[in-house]
Parts: structure tokens; C-alpha cells; sequence
């Protein structure tokens, strides 16, 4: 009698843990990315670029209100398989509190923190290293932009080509420092926040090739107070050098992120960078 009772018992068990396992399957199937509210209507494009031998996945999130006939100011957020999840959602949240305008926000992404899976943000994101052989290629990959993301981008959405903005984190904050002094003109707002400038600061400083700009744009520069030494003491001794400057292509900012550490201060200095880019 017992048999029979325990048998009867492990059926049931069985049929509550096949039925639980095909409800949870069955929900699981719906990707419900529409349900993700915080980053609103994004589209998304597979970039395979004709300028280097490189794959790049994009991800553009719309305004609320998008209209077709209106121009937008446009932010990439480089290291965008990161960024975008994280700084899109919190665009959201600012734009709640009307603390931002409107923008059209692109996250660019390797689709991969691997470098042996083409994560080529050392090669992309960097002026040249002596101890690195693989840095050095912000040259090209400001061609990608240029020629195919920007062109992209502007074609398919009411992008403002005038308004553009640029943010970056550790050596994507060298990446915007590289690009507002080689071409100052390519953004009109640059956010470097904790720049990792510890291999190759004399490039930024001694050497840094800067162009004479049509126009001045804007450049927050910010580092966490909490940053690892390597990355905040060049940091530091770029805006030393820079605030000195009579004559620069842009409009300076430089900031201390209070309680910060090298990866908390991102939703910071682009909430900081973009209230101070905006403001009259």
C-alpha cells in the first residue's frame, strides 16, 4: 500500500516539475525586449566594416516622442555592448527629470568582452604604445566612424550631424581625448570619463598633433576619486596641462568624481558631461 502511495507521489512530483519546466520554457522563448521599457525603441544593425576587418553591432534607441522631421542631438557611447544597456536605461531616468533634451543614443559594440572573439577595443580606441604593438589604431577606426557609422546613422534617423556626442570609459575616454585633438570638429560634445592615458600620456600631452578647430566644441573630462592610481594620476596630469592652456579647440571641463572607482563613475560623468555640454 505504501509502494503504491509513493509511486502515486513521485508522478505527481514529476508531472508539477514537467509542467513548471514547459511554463518556464515557453515564457522564456519571448526575448520581450520591447518589455524593457528604460531603453525604449531600438533597432539594431550588424556593421560589417568596408574600412578595417572588424564586425561591429549597433544599437539605436529612439526619444519617446521621435518625429522624422525633427533633428536630433546624437550620443555614441563607445564600448556599447556595456554602455547601452547601462546609460541608455539612465537616459531615460534623465530625461524624466527633464535634466537632458532629446537625443538619439547608439551604442557601439563588438558583441564581445573578448579580444580572442574580435573585443578589439585596444587596437580601436588607442593612440600607439611602446609596449603595446597591438595600439595604435584610433586613425582607422575614426574612418569607421566617418565613413560608415556616421553615414549610417544619418541616413536612416533624424540625426543632427552639427550636434554629435561622443562617450567613452577608460581607454574609450582615451578614444574621445584622441579624437578632440586630432579632428575636434568630428563630435560636438566629448564625455572621457577616467581617460587611461598610463601607457602613452605623452602622446595626449608632449605630441598630441592638435587641429585648429572650424568651431569650439565642448569636453568634459572626469575621473573617479576612488581610481586606480595607474589611470587617475596621468588622468590628473592631462587636466593639469590642458586647464593651463591659453588655446585649445574647445570648451574645458574637468571634474573629480566624488566616492568613485574606475567602473561606478560611467552613469556619473555622463549624466555630469551632458548637463554641462547642454547648459546655455
Amino acid at each position: 500500500m505504501k509502494t503504491k502511495q509513493n509511486d502515486s507521489f513521485i508522478k505527481t512530483v514529476q508531472l508539477i516539475i514537467l509542467f513548471s519546466f514547459f511554463q518556464f520554457s515557453v515564457f522564456a522563448e519571448e526575448p520581450g525586449f520591447n518589455k524593457l521599457q528604460g531603453l525604449g525603441e531600438t533597432h539594431y544593425y550588424q556593421l560589417n566594416s568596408q574600412t578595417i576587418d572588424q564586425t561591429y553591432h549597433l544599437y539605436v534607441r529612439l526619444p519617446e516622442n521621435y518625429e522624422s522631421g525633427k533633428k536630433y542631438p546624437t550620443i555614441y557611447l563607445l564600448d556599447g555592448g556595456i554602455t547601452f544597456p547601462i546609460l541608455g536605461g539612465y537616459y531615460r531616468y534623465l530625461r524624466l527629470a527633464e535634466e537632458i533634451p532629446e537625443m538619439i543614443v547608439v551604442g557601439i559594440s563588438y558583441g564581445t568582452s573578448d579580444w580572442q572573439k574580435g573585443n578589439m577595443r585596444s587596437r580601436d580606441f588607442t593612440a600607439k604604445a611602446a609596449d603595446r604593438d597591438f595600439w595604435g589604431g584610433a586613425a582607422n577606426f575614426q574612418k569607421v566612424l566617418v565613413n560608415e557609422i556616421f553615414s549610417l546613422i544619418e541616413k536612416q534617423y533624424s540625426s543632427d550631424s552639427k550636434k554629435r556626442l561622443i562617450f567613452g570609459q577608460s581607454i574609450g575616454g582615451q578614444f574621445v581625448l584622441y579624437t578632440a585633438l586630432t579632428s575636434p570638429d568630428l563630435f560636438w560634445g566629448h564625455i572621457a570619463s577616467n581617460p587611461a592615458l598610463h601607457r602613452n600620456l605623452d602622446f595626449f600631452i608632449k605630441n598630441p598633433g592638435i587641429q585648429k578647430a572650424d568651431k569650439q566644441t565642448k569636453l568634459f573630462v572626469s575621473s573617479g576619486e576612488n581610481d586606480d592610481q595607474r589611470f587617475r594620476e596621468p588622468a590628473l596630469k592631462w587636466m593639469k596641462h590642458w586647464e593651463k592652456q591659453s588655446k585649445s579647440p574647445w570648451f574645458l571641463k574637468t571634474a573629480t568624481l566624488n566616492g568613485h572607482s574606475h567602473f561606478s563613475a560611467a552613469p556619473e560623468a555622463f549624466r555630469q558631461g551632458l548637463k554641462w555640454i547642454f547648459s546655455k
